[in-house]
């Protein structure tokens, strides 16, 4: 392996620059902050402080970041928390229960919730965790067996969610994520830009040829390419300027040019025009295929 290859390899471990703005990463995480200790507080105030389940389970922790840091992603929606977490709870207390070595049950616990969680369109990375602790949290956890799955998982579940929706409504974003497309009214650069780019066949069938999971909801990135494309529009068509289209490599002719070379010139180089400029570089004049005028 060369040293560029290595070098290459090593710079995809670099992480890429984040774009969030301080204002949005401080209310993640007073979202966070919020929604676990709502959670660990319901949790109190239902059961109490001598329940023999946990007010609070670890993978809660990691559905927090989603929820709050980034709410758009579709492993952030409300399906998604709480059908992976149940089916993964389900699943975990499962294979605890049948199958006695515990390593075996906890892979097999993690490989079968992410396929009940794509079966069901729920896939949740935390809950892989929530499936890894009904196997290994220990007897407390496996006493409970499939109460587990509704105390604590569905209880905690619903009320980190519930904080989510409130506080994303109270801080004015929009949660559960919903897409607002780009469109532009009939006959305006916005509608020709859409006319004119790509469908959304097009972007379905580049997904498709993708073949692997990507952490953006099709209509968000659908509604940014339009975006991006009605920018790329705009700026084209409204803010072009001769020196961004212009050639910076004329090829002209002076005065005393024969006819003959200028028109070898503007049949090798296949232009319609060459400018003839004088001693000081100055145009005074323009021979094109058809005459000569000034």
């Amino acid at each position: 392996m060369s040293r560029s290859l290595v070098l290459r390899w090593l710079s995809s471990f670099v992480p890429v620059p984040v774009t969030v703005q301080w204002q949005e990463r401080a209310r993640s995480c007073l979202g966070a902050l919020i929604g676990i200790a709502f959670t660990g507080g319901s949790m109190y105030l239902l059961f109490g402080p001598g329940a023999n389940i946990p007010l609070l389970v670890a993978p809660m922790g990691a559905s927090a970041v989603l929820l709050f840091a980034v709410p758009a992603s579709p492993l952030a929606q409300p399906w998604s928390i709480i059908g992976g977490n149940l089916v993964s709870a389900t699943i975990g207390v499962t294979c605890a229960n049948v199958i006695a070595d515990p390593t075996l049950a906890a892979a097999l616990a993690v490989a079968l919730a992410i396929c009940g969680m794509f079966a069901l369109r729920c896939v949740h990375p935390p809950s892989g965790a929530v499936a890894l602790t009904a196997v290994l949290g220990g007897p407390a956890i496996h006493a409970l067996g499939y109460r587990f799955v509704l105390e604590p998982i569905a209880v905690q579940s619903a009320a980190l969610l519930a904080a989510a929706i409130a506080y994303h409504a109270a801080t004015g974003h929009r949660y559960p994520h919903s897409v607002r497309a780009a469109r532009g009214a009939p006959g305006s650069a916005a509608d020709a830009s859409s006319r004119a780019g790509f469908t959304r066949a097009d972007l379905e069938a580049v997904l498709r040829r993708r073949s692997e999971m990507l952490d953006i909801d099709p209509d968000d990135l659908e509604s940014l390419l339009r975006e991006t494309q009605l920018q790329a529009f705009s700026r084209s068509f409204n803010e072009l300027t001769c020196e961004n289209i212009m050639s910076r490599h004329v090829v002209s002719v002076s005065a005393a040019t024969r006819a003959v070379a200028a028109w070898a010139l503007l049949k090798r180089n296949k232009v319609k025009a060459l400018p003839v400029i004088d001693a000081d570089h100055t145009l005074v004049g323009i021979v094109d295929a058809c005459r000569p005028r000034r």
